[in-house]
C-alpha cells in the first residue's frame, strides 16, 4: 500500500488505520484542513527506549546535519532533550515523537531476512520522502526506505493520525539525507 501526503495537507482523525485497508500498491492522495495542534510539550528528557544509534563517516555527518535542520515544533509540539544527549536522537512532546538517525535497514527490507516482504511492505511518501510504516503496541514507526542513511521516526498512538509529524520533518529530511542510488537524480 502507499500513500502520499503533500505539503501543506494533515491526515485528519481515522487516518492512517483506516488507509491500511486499500489494496496494496493503491496510491490515495490524501487532502485534509490543515489543523491547529495545542502544545503539550512535556518537560524533562526523555529517555528512548531504542538504543541510540552510532553512525559513522558520512552517515554520522549526514545525521548531525539533520539534527540541525530538525524543527523547533512537530506537529505542534516542543522539542526536548533525550538522555545521553545523543546528537542522532531527537524527541517532542509527550509521550515523545522520537527520531533517530542512522539506524540499520529495516528487516523488511533487508533481501534473505525472515522478515523480507517488498510485495506487502506498506509504505507512504510525505512531502517527497518515502517512509516504511511499521505498525507497533502503542504507536507506528516509520522509517526512510529511499535514502543513503535511515531515519526512524516513532509517533505514540497519543497522536494518531501517526503520519502528522512527518509533515513537519519531511524539509529537514529531504534537505540534509541524500536519496539512495536508485532514488538519486542522474549525473548531469
Amino acid at each position: 500500500m502507499t500513500l502520499t501526503v503533500r505539503r501543506g495537507e494533515r491526515r485528519s482523525a481515522g487516518g492512517l488505520r483506516a488507509v491500511r485497508h486499500v489494496l496494496p500498491g493503491l496510491v490515495v492522495a490524501v487532502t485534509a484542513a490543515l489543523t491547529g495542534c495545542s502544545d503539550g510539550g512535556g518537560t524533562g528528557r526523555v529517555e528512548v527506549a531504542e538504543p541510540s544509534p552510532a553512525p559513522t563517516g558520512e552517515a554520522a555527518d549526514v545525521c548531525r546535519a539533520l539534527a540541525d535542520a530538525l524543527p523547533e515544533r512537530v506537529d505542534g509540539h516542543e522539542r526536548r532533550g533525550t538522555e545521553g544527549d545523543s546528537p542522532y536522537v531527537a524527541a517532542w512532546g509527550d509521550p515523545a515523537i522520537t527520531l533517530r538517525c542512522g539506524v540499520g535497514t529495516p528487516a523488511r527490507m533487508t533481501p534473505g531476512d525472515p522478515a523480507y516482504d517488498p510485495y506487502t511492505t506498506d509504505m507512504m511518501a510525505v512531502n517527497e520522502v518515502a517512509w516504511l510504516v511499521d505498525e507497533q503496541d502503542g504507536g507506528v514507526r516509520f522509517t526512510t526506505s529511499e535514502s543513503a542513511y535511515f531515519v526512524e521516526v516513532t509517533v505514540p498512538d497519543d497522536y494518531a493520525p501517526e503520519v502528522n509529524p512527518l509533515l513537519d520533518l519531511a524539509d529537514a529530511v529531504r534537505a540534509t539525507v541524500p536519496p539512495d542510488a536508485l532514488h538519486a537524480p542522474p549525473p548531469d
